[in-house]
């Protein structure tokens, strides 16, 4: 049976793989980690939208503008429930 060029390369498990336009060395541990605690929500924006909402500010101002017509709504479907 003949061995495989890849088979025959084995990859040190400890190279350093990291390039070096990520350098992370004046980097701070934990900088992020209070506001995560205290509720920050993560989410992932489709790309069809990124042309409206480019950036945390234009979400979080569309979704402030959204929030009242959605609170009305499930307060109206509510009392109908109960009335």
């Amino acid at each position: 049976m003949k061995k495989t060029r890849e088979a025959s390369k084995k990859v040190d498990p400890d190279r350093d793989t990291m390039r070096p336009e990520y350098d992370f060395s004046d980097g701070i541990r934990g900088v992020t980690a209070a506001r995560y605690a205290a509720g920050t929500k993560s989410v992932v924006i489709d790309p069809d939208v990124l042309d409206v909402l480019p950036d945390g500010v234009a979400v979080n101002e569309a979704l402030c503008a959204l929030a009242p017509v959605l609170r009305h709504r499930r307060s109206r479907s509510k009392k109908q429930v109960v009335g």
